[in-house]
């Protein structure tokens, strides 16, 4: 239930990124759930990935490279999806920030409500 419920979120937070947000666009809700789906396929998978094969980079700017990886994963998806449109790496390094803030708000709070039982 809390997985669907995180899914849900998700897309919805797409959707409130392409409203706070002009370089991040998304058609339609069901847009929205596949590209919540396939960020979240390339974060499980390919993230850790590139995140050991540009570890050197990573630690020489103290951890800021993560923000470029998570650029990189949003930038991809909208790359790959047809409803999911992205207008450059800078859009997706904005738009990847607001989408991470909204993730963790939406973490918070399902860990407080599925907690609760």
């Amino acid at each position: 239930m809390k997985l669907i419920a995180k899914w849900l979120l998700s897309a919805t937070a797409l959707l409130a990124v392409t409203y706070l947000y002009g370089g991040v666009e998304i058609k339609s809700f069901p847009a929205a759930l596949i590209a919540a789906l396939v960020i979240g396929v390339f974060n499980t998978i390919l993230r850790p990935i590139l995140v050991i094969l540009t570890l050197p980079v990573t630690v020489l700017t103290l951890g800021l490279f993560l923000f470029v990886i998570n650029a990189l994963m949003f930038w991809a998806a909208a790359g790959i999806l047809d409803g999911f449109h992205v207008r450059g790496f800078g859009a997706a390094l904005l738009g990847s920030l607001i989408y991470s803030a909204l993730g963790l708000i939406i973490d918070s709070a399902l860990q407080r409500l599925f907690t609760r039982q």
